[in-house]
């Protein structure tokens, strides 16, 4: 048998060979093709866009925020600084693992819950990428130390020094300065262009107060500085840098030693202070007590802080001298006689016949003085001075009956009322100064002629804020020039110029006897201030007028008994004045919260003492020997004590105090 034999067909093989070569070479040709051409796309055609790229990720421009401007009050003190803060940051780019970072942090120092909470709200919030977040404010040294030792270990991490806002005197000018604090998402929304470019790299804003209204000047101009990284990120060096601009520094009109002596005197009660400029309308003293703390807002109050302030009775996050509503009470008298000097209504020598009460024709309803309740009688035969020195609320009664809300409404206007005064700081509210069109408006209902005769003393469809009779009682004392109430005294050295709303030409006549009127309140035997002796020891004269507001309405034959009313439930005291009666130079609001002259020593009176001295004499003192007065050389001089309280508001039942509409309520 034979055996097949199979051989190797060697130009087959080599066919294939070759075949399988052409194949791997066009193969390699093709890719080399490939590189070649990436090569090209890389190094020429792109080679612009490419080198650009890499520049960028190799040197960053970085934001630097801004100093903010500083704050004085009008003599030079400092009530807004700077100071520096070390600050923990993240820059979430440069972290290759964000939450194994934060883990590691929480191990080397204290972060809470809080802390990182308002760290992911501003991760959403970031404006630049490169921007760092901060995570923990207010470093120890010590944490300074542990974060530094482990810089190896922490990536997009690092400690910035600072500067960050800081009060010093904390409550006492809460509410005139504000606060700042963080930037938050809605401010952010608000944002154009221009303010998104402006707050990089800055954390906060002004919230509130002049910190918000002036945010514009004291903010400054962002600067920039191109940096350069390495490979993970960390600065090497910087390329070069823009300074950024600080902000402008303000100077308010406030006075720190008139607004402390006013704060200490509050210190317990709830309440208000107003000194203006009489001939500018610079605000010298502006209090509204309780306050808070503003340094607790700088970098983000805790969830505790806030709810202890924001759920108190006493609503210290009010801002009682531009927010705080209340009815005016006898304030208001000497701005009605002004009124019916200038219409007409009635003259210097006109009398009435005062039996302690006041009815309208056809109506049996008594509206009483406040003087029948006390001693069951009136005041007798009462002429416009005496009105308004023993607050005979029968006059006024009568005078506003005659003249009508039609004519009452406009000249009060002429002084600020249920206008806004234009003050430099947010949020102020307009208050009650009743009107047909208002109460059809409002509640719809038609104006009542008892609305008339209740509006006569202040009460009834009128509500006014502390500010609102300060300005009422300069423009009284300028004898008819209104300014515009302001807050800043210069911007940088700038002075910024008063500026005058209104003015109302009355005779020199009327002005003398409203003013004689006031001073008789004062020194007069029976002015309702005169028991204070708010003119002893000093060397100029003061012109005053005091009043009561009723907080509930109390039935016609029932008699206010403070024992049986709650604290809430008490009368407001108010005082309005200004000094020298003769060139008044500062004019004066006090409104204490159902004080009710528990404390007589410290009427408002005795405080607006104070601040007229500390104003016109440069005397600053506490609680002194002579009810906070300096005791006069003459030791027989020194006044007894202040008689018991007299209760100088009626008492006004149902009919004659509506209620105010919950819209526009007082702010208690």
């Amino acid at each position: 048998m034979f055996e097949s034999h199979h051989f190797k067909d060697h130009q087959k093989e080599a066919r294939i060979f070759k075949f399988r070569l052409a194949i791997m070479v066009s193969i390699m040709v093709c890719l080399f093709c490939v590189l070649l051409y990436r090569y090209y796309s890389l190094q020429i055609v792109n080679y612009l866009e490419y080198a650009t790229q890499s520049e960028h990720n190799r040197v960053h421009v970085e934001p630097i925020a801004p100093t903010r401007g500083i704050i004085y009050d009008r003599n030079g003190e400092v009530l807004a600084d700077n100071r520096p803060s070390f600050t923990l940051s993240l820059v979430v780019n440069k972290s290759m693992d964000l939450d194994a970072t934060i883990n590691l942090l929480r191990t080397l120092i204290d972060i809470t819950p809080a802390d990182l909470e308002k760290f992911y709200k501003l991760k959403k919030q970031r404006i630049h990428p490169l921007e760092p977040i901060p995570l923990r404010y207010r470093l120890t040294e010590e944490e300074i130390a542990r974060l530094a030792v482990n810089e190896f270990r922490l990536e997009g991490a690092q400690v910035d020094a600072e500067l960050v806002r800081y009060y010093p005197y904390a409550e006492l000018f809460a509410h005139t300065i504000g606060y700042v604090s963080r930037i938050s998402e809605s401010d952010l929304e608000k944002f154009d262009e221009e303010q998104i470019r402006r707050y990089s790299g800055t954390h906060s804003i002004g919230k509130s107060g002049i910190e918000s209204s002036y945010e514009n000047v004291l903010l400054g101009e962002v600067g920039s500085k191109n940096v350069e990284t390495n490979a993970r990120g960390r600065e090497i060096r910087v390329l070069d840098k823009i300074d950024p601009t600080p902000g402008k520094n303000v100077t308010m009109t406030i006075d720190y030693k008139m607004q402390k002596q006013a704060a200490d005197t509050l210190a317990g009660r709830r309440g208000s202070v107003v000194a203006i400029e009489v001939k500018t309308g610079a605000v010298l003293t502006a209090v509204s007590n309780p306050g808070f703390d503003p340094n607790l807002f700088v970098t983000g109050i805790s969830f505790n802080d806030y709810k202890s302030l924001s759920e108190s009775p006493d609503t210290p996050l009010i801002n009682r001298f531009v927010q705080g509503q209340f009815p005016s009470g006898s304030t208001i008298k000497p701005m009605m006689g002004l009124a019916g000097l200038h219409l007409g209504f009635t003259d210097v020598n006109r009398t009435i016949s005062d039996p302690g009460f006041y009815t309208l024709a056809g109506s049996s309803h008594r509206y009483r003085d406040w003087t029948l309740s006390v001693f069951g009688r009136g005041h007798g035969s009462v002429n416009l001075k005496k009105a308004i020195a023993e607050s005979c609320d029968t006059y006024f009664y009568d005078l506003a009956w005659r003249m009508g809300v039609d004519n009452i409404h406009p000249f009060g206007q002429h002084f600020g009322l249920g206008i806004r005064t234009g003050i430099d700081i947010p949020n102020e509210r307009a208050g009650i100064w009743g009107s047909r069109e208002w109460k059809r408006t409002k509640l719809k209902q038609p104006w009542y002629p008892g609305d008339n005769v209740s509006m006569g003393i202040g009460q009834g469809y009128v509500s006014v804020t502390p500010l609102q009779l300060g300005v009422m009682m300069a423009t009284i004392a300028s004898r008819g020039d209104r300014f515009r109430p302001r807050l800043v005294k210069a911007v940088d050295e700038v002075e910024t110029a008063p500026i005058l709303e209104d003015h109302i030409e009355i005779k020199k006549e009327y002005w003398d006897a409203v003013f004689e009127g006031m001073e008789e309140a004062v020194y007069g035997s029976g002015g309702t201030l005169t028991r204070y002796k708010l003119g002893l020891g000093a060397d100029y004269r003061i012109a005053a007028k005091s009043g009561t507001a009723q907080v509930v309405k109390i039935a016609q034959d029932a008699k206010y008994k403070i024992g049986t009313l709650k604290e809430s439930q008490r009368d407001h005291v108010l005082f309005v004045g200004f000094a020298p009666a003769d060139d008044p130079k500062i004019a004066i609001a006090i409104i204490l919260e159902n004080d009710d002259h528990l404390k007589s020593s410290e009427n408002p009176s005795l405080l607006a003492r104070r601040l007229f001295d500390g104003y016109l004499r440069n005397i600053y003192v506490g609680t002194g020997p002579v009810y906070g007065f300096p005791v006069p050389k003459d030791a027989a001089a020194v006044a007894a004590p202040p008689a018991p309280f007299v209760n100088e508001t009626p008492d006004l039942d149902v009919d004659d105090v509506k209620p105010t509409p919950s819209s526009e309520s007082p702010s208690r």
